[in-house]
This record gives structure tokens, C-alpha cells and sequence, in this order.
């Protein structure tokens, strides 16, 4: 990949997306091609296959999803199943079709059996149930997994795949309905904070523990593997550590610096107990996390106070 090849960035808006453009921009890559979803709707199979026939991108990160926390993933679970799925085949099939050159599709690493021995090898896709609360939003990005194998396995496509951890940093969704477990705890101990109230209440009994990357560890992921990797099996993002959710609420409180109470409301559900991923191929290919998670929190909560609280508050 050149630094003029002409890359096309699916998503760019989102917290994924726009931190492989961020990355792109400051490894000097100049032919960055974006589209709003107001300018190209990925679910609409006609104006992808235009889109693609015009540009004719080499290069594609395919970072548009829809995304959302425990209580979005269940309630919205048609559209997070249609949705998803339609973007990925449209684009997938489009970069079949009009001689990309290359294509990374990011998934998730909800796509794993809700009980998978701990940490997750890849190998271990397909070994069990899922998580019900997210069932179709995983089955959606295994089924982008599986395009990605088939479009390789019948076309020679080299169209490879990474299933990041839990993501957080700049540009993450704060909604309290349908957002993920730390930006929801950064805004809740920050309105706590402000308003002196006496308690935080965190979802769930504390217990679960979850892999946090910062999402500018996985644009530097996602550069080094679009220069590096050409093979068919996925592969693992993440730090190889993680924290229970108490631990979690905790080092929120003491970086928010608010001095009230953490209150569990276990009536609300926990999820899957353990998600950490077993980072052994990707490590072996030679990437390591670098961002620490207290540090890439600090970095977050400064990003929510200077640039999400307006947003939040319009």
C-alpha cells in the first residue's frame, strides 16, 4: 500500500473509523476516500456498486457497523442483523467485483461462544452458544468472517479479518440506552461529579471482567496488519489483559474524581461473564498493544470534556 493508493475508509464517522483515518493521516497516506452515510447508505446494494465502480478504491477498511451496548444490541435485534449484514455483503461483494486490491473487515469479539474457555483462540469460533443479549449482531460479523474465507477460497480475494476486543478513546458513543460499558461510566461518574450526587449506580454485579483496547492501538493494528497480513484465518485484537467491571467503575471514580459511593444494581443483567482474547498469532506477527489502560482513560475523559460534553448537552 502506497501512500497515494487510494484507500477507502467504511465508516470513517465512527470511533473505529475515524481513528484509522487519524492513523492514515499521520503516516502521511494522502488518498483517504470517505462517504457520510447521508452521501452513501452501505445498506443499499445499488449505490454501493456504484460507489465502487466510480472510485474504483484499492485498498478498504471496512469499519461501518451498527454498534451498541448490551441494551441496544437487545432491543434493536432485527436491525443490528439486517443492518449489519447488508453493509458488509454490499461492500464485501463490491470490492469482489470492482478489483480491490485488498480488504480488512473489522468484527468483534462477541462473535465467540458466550462460555469459551478463557483466553478466546481463534479456533474456537462456532465451539458453542452465544451470548443471547448480542446473538445477532455476533451472528452478523461471523458471517462477514465466513464472506471473507468464501470470497478468498472461490475468487483468490485477499480479504482478511481482525476481531477487536472491547474498544474504547475519541469519538465513542455516550448515550446512557446504547453505549458500551466505559463510556457510559465515564458520563455517569462525570454528571455525578457535577451534580454532587451521593452514588453512581453500575449495572450488573461488578464481577464480569472485559478486555479494554484503545482504539488508537487498533488503527496502528489495523495499519501494520493491511501492510503485513495476506492470510485467510482472522485474527485477535487486544491487549491480552483485563479488568472486572468494579475495578473498572473504581479507576473511573479516581480519574473522573468523583468521591461518592459505587452502587451495583444487580437486578440488571452481567452479560458474558469473561471476554479476553488469546493474542498468541497476532503477537507472533509481530504487534504489541501499547496504550496502558489508565492512561488511554485519561486521554478519553480529556476527548469527553473537550469535545463530547457540547454534544451531549445540544
Amino acid at each position: 500500500m502506497d501512500k497515494n493508493s487510494k484507500i477507502y475508509v467504511a465508516g470513517h464517522r465512527g470511533m473505529v473509523g475515524s481513528a484509522i483515518v487519524r492513523k492514515l493521516q499521520k503516516e502521511g497516506y494522502t488518498n483517504i476516500i470517505t462517504k457520510t452515510s447521508k452521501e452513501l447508505d452501505l445498506r443499499n446494494q445499488q449505490s454501493v456498486e456504484e460507489f465502487f465502480k466510480n472510485e474504483k478504491p484499492e485498498y478498504v477498511f471496512l469499519a461501518a457497523a451498527k454498534v451498541g451496548g448490551i441494551l441496544a444490541n437487545n432491543t434493536y435485534r432485527a436491525e443490528f442483523l439486517y443492518d449489519n449484514l447488508m453493509i458488509q455483503n454490499n461492500v464485501i461483494h463490491s470490492a469482489y467485483k470492482y478489483g480491490v486490491k485488498k480488504l480488512l473487515f473489522l468484527g468483534s469479539s462477541c462473535i465467540y461462544p458466550k462460555f469459551a474457555p478463557q483466553p478466546m483462540k481463534e479456533e474456537y469460533l462456532l465451539s458453542g452458544y452465544l451470548e443471547p443479549t448480542n446473538e445477532p449482531y455476533a451472528i452478523a460479523k461471523i458471517t462477514g468472517i465466513k464472506m471473507c474465507e468464501a470470497y478468498r477460497d472461490q475468487y483468490g480475494c485477499n480479504f482478511i479479518s481482525a476481531m477487536p476486543t472491547n474498544l474504547y478513546g475519541p469519538n465513542d458513543n455516550y448515550d446512557l440506552n446504547n453505549s458500551h460499558v466505559l463510556p457510559a461510566l465515564i458520563r455517569k461518574f462525570h454528571e455525578s461529579k457535577i451534580n454532587n450526587l451521593p452514588h453512581v449506580v453500575v449495572w450488573g454485579t461488578g464481577s464480569p471482567r472485559r478486555e479494554l483496547m484503545h482504539v488508537d492501538d487498533l488503527a496502528d493494528a489495523c495499519l501494520f496488519l493491511m501492510k503485513n497480513y495476506n492470510e485467510k484465518q482472522f485474527v485477535n485484537v487486544g491487549t491480552g489483559k483485563d479488568i472486572s467491571i468494579k475495578e473498572l467503575a473504581e479507576l473511573v471514580k479516581k480519574i473522573v474524581g468523583f468521591e461518592g459511593e459505587i452502587v451495583f444494581d444487580t437486578s440488571k443483567p452481567d452479560g458474558t461473564p469473561r471476554k479476553l482474547l488469546d493474542l498468541t498469532y497476532l503477537n507472533q506477527l509481530g504487534w504489541y498493544s501499547k496504550i496502558e489502560l489508565e492512561e488511554g482513560i485519561r486521554m478519553t475523559y480529556q476527548d469527553f470534556l473537550e469535545n463530547q460534553l457540547t454534544r451531549i448537552n445540544a
